[in-house]
């Protein structure tokens, strides 16, 4: 009660000095007097209400990889400072702990191509947050004057949705090279950023200008069915409805959106072939290919296949729309979670047993660069072992040119292209074989994408 009441007082204190600044009476000094008082008086509110909404949280985001592009919400070097700060760095070579999300109940995590999204958990206006490259909007409108909007954000900031009610809550985020979709409860899916090719699932504007752009597209139901995922590639999109059917949009000239045809789409439509009679519970895309997940554990996929990601008997490279991989798959047991890199997939299965296909550094080895078929990763490089038989692999993940595992221990593991330090591993070398990363916490979800890395982690106290 005494804190609000104190919140009330500052309140009309503000006001009272917002009444006294506009006399036209005041002298210039009297003005800058005023507006001192006013600003002070301010932090001092803002202080108060932070100190009567302090969240519990028990989650940790930690980040590493690229830092330049901001996506990773860190302190940079300025041009021409002569002062050096101890958090001044380009790259970060190891986990940092976000303070981020010592500061919010995260959610969610998505990663960009250089940006990075996040949601909250809150019944306020602000749900959702994005840091680094806003070029094309991807992570709203930010403009410290009308006119001249920020195309790079260094740290977190607000991402302004229009809410139909503020009860709402996100409940997922993806994003792409230069787009971000929101899945919201009960109001559907909030697209923005680069819609060139139709990836926001709205009609393609050849004219339209994405810097600066203040355009949120809501998609409410599709098929007159709830959206119940999401999931970005590089340019296209995905959604799964409460029925299992999956939709697409965006860029197809490599199969990507499974509709039958090579053209771009700008309204999503439902993938054709053999998973439309299927109960899809997930998709996994980082950039041209696609896998999916039904059910029942089998795998599906299309789009690109120069490395024989999506094998076929005709040996075509972009695969336009979906083809069970049961053959392709037979033997490796129940499938419980797939992940589709660059040029290569990653699959797990009931037991815990990772396998690998297409191109890459694929953690079989300095002499494995290429594997045609599913090879398992062996279960001693993710720690089971003698001492600890019970280890499993339960989550996989994929950037352009990593990979990544979560156990049943919430281990992670990472290995691959190192690009900018992304693997988190404490150097700039490429990994061959899959190697635990060093977090204070238990991890719960990881996100890869060009060069860095996220992962939302639950405290061990």
């Amino acid at each position: 009660m005494a804190g609000e009441h104190r919140g009330e007082r500052l309140h009309s204190d503000i006001e009272a000095a917002r009444e006294e600044s506009c006399g036209e009476a005041m002298t210039y000094a009297m003005r800058r007097s005023v507006a001192r008082n006013f600003r002070s008086r301010v932090v001092v509110l803002f202080r108060t209400v932070f100190m009567f909404h302090t969240y519990v949280v028990d989650r940790r985001v930690y980040v590493w990889g690229m830092a330049e592009t901001g996506a990773l919400g860190v302190h940079l070097p300025r041009p021409g400072r002569k002062k050096k700060y101890k958090n001044d760095f380009t790259l970060a070579w190891h986990p940092m702990r976000s303070t981020f999300g010592e500061r919010f109940d995260v959610t969610d995590i998505a990663c960009g191509y250089g940006f990075t999204v996040a949601s909250i958990k809150t019944k306020e206006q602000h749900k959702v947050f994005g840091t680094g490259i806003n070029t094309d909007s991807q992570i709203g409108y930010h403009s410290p004057r009308m006119g001249h909007p920020l195309e790079l954000l260094l740290n977190p900031c607000p991402i302004y949705i229009p809410y139909k009610s503020l009860d709402t809550k996100v409940t997922a985020v993806a994003a792409g090279r230069a787009h971000t979709i929101i899945l919201t409860d009960n109001e559907g899916i909030y697209t923005l950023g680069n819609n060139a090719y139709g990836q926001c699932g709205r009609r393609i504007n050849v004219k339209e200008e994405y810097k600066g752009s203040m355009v949120v597209h809501n998609i409410k139901k599709l098929g007159s069915e709830q959206i119940i995922d999401i999931c970005c590639g590089q340019d296209h999109s995905l959604f799964i409805t409460e029925s299992g059917k999956v939709y697409s949009c965006g860029w197809g000239a490599d199969g990507q959106t499974g509709l039958g045809h090579y053209d771009n789409q700008g309204i999503p439509a439902p993938v054709c072939g053999d998973i439309t009679s299927e109960r899809i519970i997930k998709v996994a895309s980082t950039s041209d290919c696609v896998l999916a997940l039904n059910d029942r554990g089998e795998v599906f996929g299309w789009g690109n296949s120069e490395y024989g990601q999506v094998p076929m008997a005709n040996k075509i490279q972009q695969v336009n729309m979906s083809y069970a991989l049961l053959n392709f798959t037979k033997g490796l047991g129940r499938i419980v979670d797939i992940a589709s890199g660059g040029s290569f997939c990653l699959i797990v299965n009931d037991h815990g047993d990772v396998f690998v296909w297409g191109f890459g550094l694929l953690g079989l080895g300095p002499n494995v660069q290429y594997a045609k078929s599913p090879k398992q990763i062996p279960p001693p490089m993710f720690g089971r072992n003698e001492f600890n038989p019970e280890s499993m692999v339960v989550k996989v993940a994929c950037g352009v040119g990593h990979l990544a595992a979560i156990t049943n221990n919430g281990d992670l593991y990472t290995w691959g292209r190192n690009r900018h330090g992304c693997l988190g591993l404490g150097n700039a070398k490429d990994q061959q074989f899959p190697l635990k990363v060093s977090i204070g916490a238990h991890a719960l979800k990881v996100q890869c994408s060009v060069d860095h890395t996220l992962a939302l982690c639950k405290p061990f106290v």
